[in-house]
């Protein structure tokens, strides 16, 4: 049996780099290459690979939405997200999409391989470099990561919530213990969320919906 995986990531070196890895093995085949998220959900849902392998930070879309749209809309294609990025939050949120697996890009080439046979053969598959994370997924209570009645999750409500009192993306990140990297992914998917295009409109919709008080 033949493993058909398409790549997405925006950066071409590192794609070049994962086909020339990956073709080595006689059960893989890739079929595809995208350079950003909503080209990657294109690309999965007319080729139906059995593995899209995503990068969790891209443009357009995020590999985590990438995630979810693709999941929505066939069930022959398992995700993976390929990423450098390791905390809790991100896996919590791959996982959450419907990502089969979570890899570091630290990883080996023998563990991405693996990883991508045992994803197809229904297994799901968390890079050893990240088991930490995958303790705090477990031990985090339902509420935690559940969704609040706006659609938010806890984290996005309270890195919102912050953003919109006045913290800077340095000071979010000190008081939540989040890289600041971290803290402006979720900046920009809560506005692509919330279809908001400017900080000052952020604002102005937490304290609409009394996310923040007005002083």
């Amino acid at each position: 049996m033949t493993i058909s995986v398409i790549i997405a990531d925006d950066h071409k070196i590192f794609r070049e780099g994962l086909r020339a890895l990956l073709t080595q093995e006689n059960d893989l085949s890739i079929i595809g290459e995208a350079d950003n998220g909503a080209s990657a959900v294109d690309l999965a849902l007319s080729l139906l690979p059995d593995v899209a392998l995503l990068d969790i930070s891209m443009p357009n879309l995020s590999g985590v939405e990438a995630t979810r749209r693709i999941v929505a809309n066939t069930t022959s294609t398992k995700v993976i997200i390929l990423s450098m990025h390791i905390e809790k939050e991100y896996v919590t949120e791959a996982l959450r999409a419907g990502a089969k697996g979570f890899i570091a890009k630290t990883c080996s080439s023998t563990e991405l391989v693996n990883a991508i046979r045992d994803v197809v053969a229904g297994q799901p598959y968390l890079s050893s470099t990240i088991s930490s994370a995958l303790v705090g997924l477990i031990a985090t209570p339902q509420e935690e990561i559940s969704t609040t009645s706006n659609g938010l999750s806890h984290r996005e409500l309270q890195v919102l919530r912050l953003l919109a009192g006045g913290s800077c993306t340095k000071e979010v990140a000190a008081q939540l213990n989040l890289s600041t990297k971290t803290v402006e992914t979720y900046r920009l998917n809560l506005m692509k969320k919330l279809k908001i295009t400017s900080m000052a409109n952020l604002v102005r919709y937490a304290v609409r919906e009394g996310i923040v008080d007005v002083a």
